[in-house]
């Protein structure tokens, strides 16, 4: 009897260990860089943290509604409700952690009045952060839209091109690839640092703060509200996480708590 009551004991305490195991997808930087940091922090609170990287913008919400991953920290709410909207996911936002602004950069030119006529412009292909780009190119005067308030802008929406530029849509992670064969790429901020470009000091121009595209941690229903990604939560917006950020990154990402 007393070992079937040592062996029940063993199995809850592995139970509960377990339970406090969490797999987090993110992409390389800043996201991953911030988890990494903050995996001490989260051992102390009996959170063992486990990061898997993802170069893309599909897989780690794929992976989170298969529930190969627990949890995925790369993506702001709009995309992740056009990803439920078109995949039928009910993939939730468990908290809000930092924004990243969308910058556009060149190798070509050094100002944005420099661009010439007919100049290409290569902007995400995905639906959401491309009419993210577009919008910030309105504001920069580069184009005008029909309406600059809509988040989901096409090229067809553009309703003024004064300088003739041609719209070359690409696939997010490329476009810091093709810096040298467009006049100027609006990249996500996500991988302008991963290509070693200072959003503060290489972009022409970038998004403003105030914005509705706050990088979040997202889990699914089931689990967001858990002990583990509560703890997760919290560590991600702690004074210890923010002064990373700013140290680490420069203003490049600003913390939203």
């Amino acid at each position: 009897m007393k070992k079937l009551v040592a062996l029940l004991a063993l199995a809850c305490a592995f139970n509960a260990h377990a339970a406090d195991k969490l797999i987090v997808g993110a992409s390389p930087t800043p996201h991953a860089e911030i988890l990494e940091k903050l995996k001490p922090m989260l051992a102390k609170e009996g959170v063992e943290l486990n990061i898997k990287i993802y170069t893309d913008y599909v897989q780690p919400n794929v992976q989170l509604a298969e529930k190969h991953i627990d949890a995925n920290f790369f993506q702001h709410k709009p995309f992740m409700d056009e990803f439920n909207r078109t995949r039928g996911t009910s993939i939730a936002s468990v908290s809000e952690i930092f924004v990243a602004p969308f910058g556009a950069y060149s190798s070509k030119i050094k100002n944005i009045a420099d661009l010439k006529n007919g100049a290409v412009v290569a902007i995400p292909n995905d639906a959401v952060n491309g009419g993210r780009a577009l919008q910030l190119l309105h504001q920069a005067g580069v184009i005008v839209l029909a309406d600059p308030t809509s988040t989901k802008s096409t090229v067809k929406e553009i309703s003024s091109n004064p300088k003739n530029v041609t719209i070359k849509q690409l696939e997010a992670p490329m476009l810091p690839r093709v810096l040298g064969e467009v006049d100027l790429a609006v990249i996500n901020t996500t991988f302008a640092l991963e290509a070693k470009l200072n959003p503060t000091t290489d972009a022409l121009f970038l998004e403003g703060n105030k914005t509705s595209f706050a990088n979040l941690l997202a889990a699914r229903a089931d689990n967001k509200d858990s002990p583990a990604m509560q703890k997760l939560a919290a560590a991600l917006r702690s004074p210890e996480s923010a002064a990373f950020m700013k140290e680490r990154f420069k203003g490049a990402i600003v913390p939203v708590f």
